[in-house]
């Protein structure tokens, strides 16, 4: 009954907004139904005016101009919308969403939102929040347990964010490492500790790795690796997830090494001139780190030189 009073809402919307009526000529419906493109979706416009929505649909893919300003809209609302859900933590609803567009003086309905956000396969987390915690906890397993030596690359990632502050901003680093060779192999940086900044860094470290079966990804709880966002795409990704147990540093305790050394080898003894020499340090410390600094875990070699070891042992052998 609430979907049906707020599908009501909105058609009553349409034709305050509009300037004719039901029974006007469908030229001008049509007309009017185009100058609401982007505010209301097309199922609630074709409702309020009568109109089929093949019809609707026909006539704006007729009209390239404005089929192009449609979809350049629409994109432009998912990356806004997918901005504010990640940064409210996926509290937020359509409802509030488009209550903070309106903040932006971005005017689009709450049932559009609705209908982008359906789009995207994102919802407010406060719909399934218990299920998806009873859901968590089968799952939030330590399938480390410290075990912080693979025998081979692309079996264990590690993952942290650490903050640093410059000139009254603060910078989040998210870093994935490979635990068999103590590797970075995704770095990436943000003004905002969301889950899209993560999703970001681990898309970095998966494109850069030729991947087979069973890769573990472990991390501490922090909300964005529990963010159901973050759930989904490892599993699409036949990824098993990993967390340390809660107030238990030590199980993750090979990210938290990494980021004590960019501090006090690079961040601490540098004064930046700008955020993106802070960057531009940042990424010359991580070749530094994978490719020159010698790793006392790894009897002195490189990280580079660790995988170099085993792939060419691995290809000799399968030769």
């Amino acid at each position: 009954m609430c979907a049906k009073v707020k599908r009501l809402e909105s058609i009553i919307s349409v034709l305050k907004s509009v300037e004719c009526t039901v029974s006007s000529p469908q030229k001008e419906r049509l007309r009017e139904m185009e100058r609401l493109h982007g505010q209301f979706s097309s199922r609630v416009l074709c409702d309020a005016l009568e109109v089929p929505r093949g019809t609707y649909l026909n006539h704006i893919k007729r009209n390239k101009k404005d089929a192009d300003s449609h979809h350049e809209r629409r994109e432009m609302l998912k990356k806004r919308i997918s901005s504010i859900h990640d940064a409210a933590r996926q509290i937020y609803g359509a409802a509030k969403i488009a209550a903070k567009l309106k903040e932006e003086d971005i005017r689009v309905s709450k049932e559009m939102v609705h209908e982008l956000m359906q789009e995207m396969g994102l919802y407010s987390i406060r719909t399934r929040a218990k299920a998806m915690y009873r859901d968590l906890r089968k799952h939030m397993g330590n399938r480390v347990l410290r075990n912080f030596n693979p025998d081979a690359p692309n079996k264990i990632w590690v993952s942290d964010v650490t903050e640093f502050n410059y000139k009254n901003v603060t910078i989040y680093i998210c870093a994935v490492m490979d635990l068999f060779s103590r590797k970075i192999i995704g770095c990436k940086f943000s003004h905002s500790n969301n889950t899209h900044l993560l999703k970001m860094t681990f898309r970095q470290a998966y494109d850069s790795r030729h991947l087979g079966e069973g890769l573990i990804f472990h991390s501490d709880r922090g909300g964005n690796y529990r963010s159901r966002t973050m759930q989904l795409m490892l599993k699409s990704l036949c990824i098993e997830q990993s967390f340390s147990k809660s107030h238990t540093p030590y199980d993750n305790s090979v990210s938290e090494a990494f980021f004590k050394s960019l501090k006090t080898e690079e961040l601490y003894r540098s004064i930046y001139r700008s955020e993106a020499e802070l960057k531009a340090c940042i990424s010359r410390y991580i070749e530094f780190f994978n490719n020159e600094r010698p790793h006392k875990t790894l009897n002195y070699l490189t990280p580079a030189k660790k995988e170099e070891i085993y792939f060419s042992k691995h290809q000799t052998q399968t030769t």
